[in-house]
């Protein structure tokens, strides 16, 4: 895995020169930031390709009233990225049942949930299947998984038809590895952030370095395929209604993969206690838009953020009811 500390992009913000912390999950190690002493536990879930430093924003902020847990998911950042095999697969199961473990083992009581992308899958998972484990729910414009099998039928005939053929070409190792080492470059990884984000100024060469030096890891070919070719599996919309926790949803509106307009239809989801826009944000609030992201968590957290039971005198209960990189971010309207 590789040492992000001894990138000197990476290293020069404070939550960046800090070495994670290891866990063990079924015999592979898993990476993780803490920081923070007193407060409610929060657990931070990133998406596709990215790690615990897509945080980076975010955690010192947070941690001034709340104890903070940056998860490295297996398969990314510096976590293990073992093959996939019949013993572990890289789906949201998967990756739930390692955000339940993490709560259990290292949190000891339960803990609030923020995810962005499929991050957001994960922590609805995770909430569904030990809701005993979880407080509550951020979901930052979370996935909408339009490639899933159950979605296609809704697309013309020639992408349900391109999208199932790529799907089996990929599965095909030296076409898939051929594909993803192609998409594995800091040029590239701009190009597609500049899709992603609406602020350019937000796309720095410490964000470009923190998505590509894990993609260079032994492994980081094999998760990405074994991902990019899953489309079966949970929806979001099929976990909400199933949330016994209160839910945030924020959702950056400029978003070109996972249209707001699509997403919206989630405000009347009993569960979902507030769906606020972010105006000209794209796919990644929290790293685009601290200066949005930061107040309403905090906000939120401070609401719902109030002592538990503890296990040993209560049952775990379930609740029904850094300063920013870029401060001086511009706003397009």
């Amino acid at each position: 895995m590789v040492n992000l500390s001894s990138t000197p992009v990476v290293a020069s913000q404070t939550v960046c020169q800090q070495l994670p912390q290891a866990w063990s999950w079924r015999g592979h190690p898993i990476c993780y930031r803490q920081a923070g002493e007193s407060g409610p536990a929060v657990v931070l879930i990133h998406g596709f390709g990215a790690s615990s430093l897509h945080w980076r924003k975010n955690i010192p902020v947070l941690a001034q009233s709340a104890r903070v847990y940056a998860l490295d998911l297996i398969g990314f950042g510096q976590s293990a990225k073992p093959e996939p095999t019949s013993g572990l697969s890289y789906t949201f199961p998967t990756w739930a049942a390692l955000v339940s473990d993490f709560i259990q083992e290292m949190i000891g009581e339960p803990a609030f949930l923020v995810g962005n992308s499929i991050g957001c899958v994960v922590a609805l998972q995770a909430a569904v299947d030990r809701p005993d484990q979880v407080r509550g729910l951020a979901l930052l414009n979370c996935s909408l998984r339009l490639l899933h099998e159950k979605k296609r039928q809704s697309l013309p005939f020639y992408r349900q038809w391109g999208a199932g053929v790529l799907q089996q070409i990929l599965q095909f190792k030296p076409l898939g590895n051929w594909f993803f080492h192609r998409l594995a470059r800091r040029n590239v990884i701009r190009k597609v952030l500049h899709q992603a984000y609406v602020n350019p100024a937000a796309i720095t060469d410490e964000l470009v370095e923190l998505l590509y030096q894990p993609s260079q890891d032994q492994g980081a070919a094999d998760v990405f395929l074994a991902f990019v070719t899953y489309s079966q599996g949970p929806l979001a919309e099929d976990l909400l209604p199933q949330v016994q926790s209160p839910v945030l949803i924020l959702w950056g509106d400029a978003d070109p993969w996972e249209p707001i307009t699509l997403g919206q239809a989630w405000a009347t989801y009993p569960t979902v206690e507030d769906f606020i826009p972010l105006p000209q944000v794209g796919h990644c609030p929290q790293d685009e838009a601290p200066e949005l992201v930061n107040p309403i968590l905090q906000e939120w957290l401070a609401r719902h953020g109030g002592p538990t039971p503890s296990s040993e005198s209560a049952p775990p209960r379930v609740i029904l009811d850094p300063h920013p990189l870029d401060s001086e971010r511009e706003v397009k309207g």
